[in-house]
């Protein structure tokens, strides 16, 4: 009886052996068939061996954390733009391959944000999204630190793309900035914000695919000086304004507006780009960086040391490229450094004293001597061509304010009278449809005398049909 369960037990231990040993070879087969981990994956690694700080894992808006809960803590991680020119640099220069780092994508081969990532190909030859040999490089955009930047082709589909080539160091890994700008824009599906197509893994390098624009504003702008037809900018402000709607409902800040991260499409559809300072909200259980944003589109608080926003930062930056679109030149273009920045500012919003900035005595950098004082101007005296455009100075003055609590939203910004004139059905769009597929709604040819005529007769409005009021 002995000898019958000894030999039943070794039977046992044998098939349970062989079904291990034929589990273990299934599962090796599936790891290979995966060529590429998936980024969620990449994420977890590097955080798990860099101890990358400042990975949001509770989404809260910072407005509603009580003042006595919020911590103060030593400032972890620089946010430093390796595409970013000198903040003291007196010129203001925009090359080819400056202005197009960002991503540069083209209407013109629009692709389904549904695509998904690992096709089934035809045949086991045949190309398929996540892999490296699936696009054609054409010609190199732009260099920065630590990426390169080509416009491409994907040969599953023909489209054209942008690629963002980052270059990997083993002793350092994934450059922070490539994670946080990949895994936000993952989970981003909007008419008004770059379309990441695809990521590629490999030992020595992380590709963002991205569609392809063929310019952005700040090239736009430079190529039509003197300040862009009053349509467009109500236009190109609309979408800036919807872009960051989407976002800051969904608790993430951009933190690096300007003109070179606003693409812009042959039909005029404007996509925010650039999402590698970007930074989903939490408990602030840490500061963020004051080291963010653009010198002229950085708002007062934050030249002054604070690092405790929210989405009144980017306000600020809107307010500036409002204004930049409609004057033809730089809101506040300090050529110095921040204290000629703020003094730039306050020359025409006036010096801020606790009384018009509660708590500013509070704030690091904010020495009241260092100061000139200046009263506050009306905007127009600044930036004359405010006032030939309806409503424009009102709105402008309700986004460069320099108390942030007294900026205005993004969602109230889109109910401003200024767009008034704008077909009703733009505020009924979903979120992947475009403004342009409104009848009537196009971009006007830009003439460098629109902005002077407008001021003569003030017909904004009158080719556009079914105004909102």
């Amino acid at each position: 009886m002995c000898d019958m369960i000894d030999s039943q037990s070794a039977e046992k231990i044998s098939r349970m052996k062989k079904l291990r040993r034929t589990l273990s070879e299934s599962f090796g087969r599936i790891a290979l068939k995966k060529e590429d981990s998936s980024f969620d994956e990449i994420c977890v690694t590097k955080m798990s061996t860099r101890n990358c700080q400042g990975m949001d894992s509770v989404i809260k808006p910072l407005d509603t954390i009580p003042e006595d809960k919020k911590v103060r803590v030593q400032r972890t991680q620089s946010s430093f733009d390796p595409f970013e020119k000198p903040a003291n640099q007196v010129k203001r220069v925009h090359s080819e391959n400056n202005a197009c780092i960002n991503f540069k994508t083209s209407s013109a081969g629009k692709e389904s944000p549904k695509v998904r990532r690992h096709s089934s190909p035809s045949s086991p030859t045949s190309p398929k999204f996540g892999k490296a040999d699936s696009y054609e490089k054409l010609e190199k955009l732009g260099e920065g630190s630590y990426a390169t930047v080509y416009k491409g082709k994907s040969k599953v589909n023909g489209k054209l793309v942008a690629l963002k080539v980052i270059r990997l160091q083993e002793e350092e890994g994934t450059p922070f900035t490539a994670i946080r700008e990949a895994s936000l824009l993952k989970g981003l599906k909007h008419a008004n914000i770059v379309l990441l197509h695809d990521i590629i893994h490999t030992k020595e390098t992380l590709t963002l695919v991205f569609e392809y624009v063929h310019t952005d504003l700040c090239q736009y702008m430079d190529k039509h000086p003197g300040g862009l037809h009053p349509e467009n900018v109500k236009l190109f402000l609309f979408q800036l304004l919807r872009g960051l709607s989407y976002i800051h409902q969904r608790y993430i800040l951009h933190r690096d507006l300007k003109p070179q991260n606003l693409l812009i499409s042959d039909t005029g559809e404007l996509k925010l780009a650039d999402f590698g300072l970007a930074r989903a909200k939490s408990v602030p259980s840490h500061t963020y960086s004051n080291e963010v944003v653009t010198l002229w589109y950085r708002p007062p608080d934050v030249l002054l040391g604070s690092t405790e926003y929210s989405t009144c930062l980017d306000m600020w930056g809107v307010g500036c490229i409002f204004v930049e679109m409609i004057q033809g030149v730089a809101a506040f273009p300090g050529m110095k450094d921040i204290q000629d920045q703020l003094e730039r500012i306050f020359l025409v919003l006036g010096t801020p004293n606790e009384d018009t900035w509660p708590g500013v005595h509070s704030l690091p950098h904010f020495k009241p001597e260092r100061f000139t004082q200046y009263s506050p101007k009306n905007l127009r005296q600044a930036w004359n061509k405010l006032s030939y455009v309806n409503h424009a100075e009102d709105l402008a003055s309700k986004l460069l304010q320099c108390f942030p609590k007294n900026r205005l939203s993004a969602q109230a910004a889109l109910s401003h009278e200024y767009f008034s004139d704008l077909p009703p059905r733009l505020w009924e769009l979903t979120d992947m449809s475009s403004i342009f597929t409104v009848p009537n709604v196009r971009l006007q040819p830009e003439t460098g005398e629109s902005m002077r005529a407008f001021g003569k007769n003030n017909s904004y409005g009158k080719s556009v049909s079914n105004s909102k009021h």
